[in-house]
């Protein structure tokens, strides 16, 4: 039996059967699915990856089948990408805080929205980069701050 395993935007999705493909030319295809059409369109092939971007009714999707090796990769833990532990938020640059978003105690993931630092008169939202729990504030609102120096401490 052919393998049936595919990856819908990062989500594992068992192949059915009653669906069927047309394609219109090498972009374009119509998709045929318990009686409804969808039209849709190959925005990225990937062949090497066993990956397809595919427009489908103005929506996109990330699609992947899985591969002889997936199942290896996984086992020994390859597939887990690193995260890094936070231990400190220096400031990037010169400039005033104007708002903590973040307080003592609070975890924190990557690309949650730490701060906000005005720096030549534009503001810049500094995200986390990694995983930590926050220790200690060491800046305030309207305070300036020098580049380098240390604004937020991470457990």
């Amino acid at each position: 039996m052919a393998n049936r395993n595919w990856y819908f935007d990062g989500k594992e999705v068992i192949g059915t059967d009653g669906a069927a493909l047309r394609w219109d030319d090498h972009q374009f295809f119509t998709l045929t699915f318990k009686g409804q059409k969808f039209f849709g369109e190959l925005l990225e092939n990937n062949t090497e990856s066993n990956a397809l971007t595919v427009k489908i009714n103005h929506r996109v999707f990330q699609i992947k089948k899985k591969g002889e090796l997936d199942d290896l990769i996984s086992a020994l833990g390859l597939d887990v990408p690193k995260v890094r532990k936070l231990k400190e938020l220096a400031a990037p640059m010169p400039g005033r805080i104007v708002q903590i978003a973040v307080s003592v105690g609070q975890e924190l993931n990557p690309g949650d929205e730490i701060l906000s630092l005005e720096a030549m008169k534009m503001e810049n939202v500094l995200k986390a980069e990694g995983v930590g729990t926050v220790k200690a504030i060491l800046v305030q609102p309207d305070q300036v701050v020098e580049k380098g120096s240390v604004m937020i401490e991470f457990e």
